[in-house]
């Protein structure tokens, strides 16, 4: 099993559970050492997922709402039709994060909604208040993003996929 294929599988594993699950016990699931689900762990919080470490062992802590992480790339120009693409179709945006080869992840709460919210976020771009992350990483961020359902964030993924804006995984 491949690295991507083992994290994908251990957040699967995660995220159906209700109980905690150790380090040890998901170290003999997969075939490798504790030391890399500390790894493994470390690189599934970065990228979005609420996983809690506890006493017990590792757990998710879960939201009512829907939740997926959107790794996706376009330029300054477009923010506005990302951003206005995923309110309209019933997202919340929570989230900005980047992976920058030195500092790691740099991420800014969000919590855009609506067209309001949108307008206001982009003003304050526009008026120089602040600079977009993925300025940093040649377009490249990732976004948090809830709705009231898992289909509403198919629906959401479909639709910036269609506009070129989601980075394939590799």
């Amino acid at each position: 099993m491949k690295v991507a294929e083992r994290r994908k599988a251990m957040a699967s594993l995660l995220l159906s559970t209700q109980e905690p699950i150790t380090g040890g016990e998901l170290a003999r699931r997969f075939g490798v050492s504790r030391q890399i689900i500390v790894q493994d762990i470390t690189v599934l919080k970065a990228t979005g997922y609420n996983i809690l470490s506890t006493s017990s062992g590792y757990i998710v802590q879960k939201s009512l709402l829907a939740e997926r992480v959107f790794k996706v790339r376009h330029t300054s120009a477009q923010t506005e039709d990302e951003l206005t693409l995923i309110v309209e179709l019933g997202g919340t945006v929570a989230n900005v994060f980047v992976w920058h080869k030195v500092y790691g992840r740099i991420e800014a709460q969000l919590n855009i909604f609506s067209r309001l919210h949108v307008r206001q976020f982009l003003e304050g771009v526009r008026t120089g208040q602040s600079v977009e992350l993925m300025n940093i990483t040649g377009g490249y961020h990732y976004h948090t993003v809830r709705a009231d359902s898992k289909e509403i964030l198919d629906k959401i993924e479909r639709a910036l996929d269609s506009r070129g804006y989601i980075v394939p995984e590799i």
